[in-house]
């Protein structure tokens, strides 16, 4: 949790260089572009099944609840049991994947297994409203046809599986007809999935060499919350130049902080003080979530 590191560390860590193809843009409430990577089918199709196994083994925990429950009852209930289990299934088809994304990291466990997360198309924060649309749209795209192809073996005819095989492959086959790999509740949604990759704080993002103590004032660092501090993070990982130099001129204007040595440098130093500045005000219960939340 650093500011002025050494800067012997070369690039390395941006040695992976992604497809011109999957970069996109996102403008920064700043107005600085942030380029974004979208996640690849075969990465959203391994999450997707990740959190499938997970929902299921969360299926298998409650119906041996429920069963463990019945027998103690001698099934007494049973209808009742039923009624719960088709409840529990509901919920955690729908909601698992709603309440997971609307974490800060914005990811359900299979994404963040893979490096993948969510984010707005338009730049802004991501909404309850675009995650409820987008989740909501996962019942059509894919738990009804797949309802329907279970219930093959319950009397559906012939036509019927023809029928759940083309809403099914319509649907799961939808990212690989448009440019930015949206599947129809992104498309509604007014969302993405991109690559957030695990990285871990390496001390060259904010060395402990050099003492920023006293560079700037108390409304310098009261000008941003903890949103703007994952941004600037971000961009000290991504090194790049054009990026940090815009970065650095506008926090100067915007906080009236001194310019001095590298755009790196400065966004070092700003980044070491803005996170202690922010953490020491977290100690006293006031957590400040963006630049729009009252200080």
């Amino acid at each position: 949790m650093s500011a002025l590191g050494q800067q012997s560390q070369p690039a390395a860590q941006a040695s992976w260089s992604p497809p011109e193809g999957r970069v996109r843009e996102l403008v920064t409430p700043e107005g600085v572009d942030l380029r974004l990577v979208l996640g690849e089918a075969g990465e959203r199709a391994a999450a997707l099944l990740l959190d499938l196994a997970i929902i299921l083994g969360m299926l298998l925990g409650v119906s041996i609840v429920l069963g463990i429950i019945g027998a103690a009852m001698n099934f007494a209930v049973a209808g009742l049991l039923q009624a719960v289990w088709l409840l529990a299934f509901f919920f955690l088809r729908n909601f698992y994947f709603m309440a997971f994304e609307l974490t800060p990291k914005a990811a359900t466990p299979g994404k963040r297994a893979v490096g993948l997360r969510v984010a707005m198309r338009n730049g802004g924060p991501l909404t309850a409203e675009a995650i409820f649309t987008r989740n909501a749209m996962r019942e059509i795209e894919l738990f009804l046809p797949l309802g329907f192809l279970l219930a093959a073996g319950f009397g559906v005819g012939g036509w019927g599986n023809i029928a759940a095989l083309i809403w099914f492959a319509v649907f799961a086959l939808f990212p690989f007809f448009n440019r930015d790999r949206l599947r129809v509740g992104d498309l509604v949604g007014g969302t993405w999935v991109v690559r957030a990759p695990k990285r871990v704080l390496d001390a060259d993002l904010a060395g402990d060499d050099v003492m920023t103590e006293g560079l700037f004032s108390a409304e310098a660092l009261d000008a941003y919350g903890v949103k703007e501090l994952n941004v600037l993070e971000d961009v000290l990982r991504r090194r790049d130049p054009v990026v940090m130099k815009a970065v650095a001129e506008r926090i100067q204007y915007k906080t009236g902080a001194p310019a001095f040595g590298s755009p790196l440098e400065f966004l070092q130093a700003y980044y070491k003080e803005l996170r202690r500045h922010l953490e020491s005000r977290l100690l006293f219960g006031r957590r400040r979530r963006d630049k729009y939340d009252k200080p």
